[in-house]
């Protein structure tokens, strides 16, 4: 935080900022919501709605993960393995608008992306759509949500947001999140 010249969390927002309409989530409380530290956690969520649509609002596609195992269920590929599994049908990934302005984000241009993941999963990518801002779909259109932390990638300045919307959806707890505090706001009592 003091490298990007702050004290506070907020100082990464340029870098990680909140998915804007977040708050259209909260359309969905009622239906059956989870929510997990990882999407690694995200194959037991599979397991209990197998056969659906994907919806991933998410900044990386999670289709292939580049390093180690290849069939070991990671964040970065869990949806080409339920794709693969049969644990999802169609498979959508909805990049953040602002991928549309940075060259170096996955989701910049999606017909790259799209021709890196063709060797990868050339017989899997006729039930891959990958895209940016699009409608959220209707409650009824929506059988179950899973909100994923994934604090590799998130800025901690809204954990609280995030958790507040767990709890407005009732979420049950496929593995705990953090709620994360700035390291110097901890004093050693010790």
């Amino acid at each position: 935080m003091r490298k990007r010249g702050g004290e506070e969390w907020a100082v990464l927002d340029t870098d990680f900022p909140l998915y804007p309409g977040w708050q259209a989530l909260e359309q969905y409380a009622g239906i059956p919501a989870f929510v997990a530290l990882s999407h690694a956690d995200a194959w037991g969520w599979l397991e209990r709605f197998p056969g659906h649509d994907v919806l991933n609002i998410d900044s990386h596609h999670d289709l292939a993960s580049f390093s180690g195992d290849a069939a070991r269920v990671r964040p970065g590929n869990w949806a080409g393995l339920g794709l693969r599994a049969g644990l999802i049908r169609r498979y959508t990934c909805l990049y953040p608008p602002w991928h549309a302005a940075l060259p170096v984000a996955e989701g910049y241009d999606l017909n790259r992306t799209r021709a890196e993941l063709e060797p990868l999963l050339p017989e899997l990518l006729g039930r891959v759509t990958l895209t940016r801002p699009l409608p959220l779909p209707p409650p009824a259109e929506v059988e179950a949500l899973l909100l994923v932390q994934s604090p590799a990638w998130t800025n901690p300045a809204h954990d609280a947001e995030f958790l507040d919307l767990a709890q407005l959806l009732k979420c049950e707890t496929l593995t705990q999140p953090m709620h994360r505090s700035r390291f110097d706001d901890h004093t050693d009592s010790d």
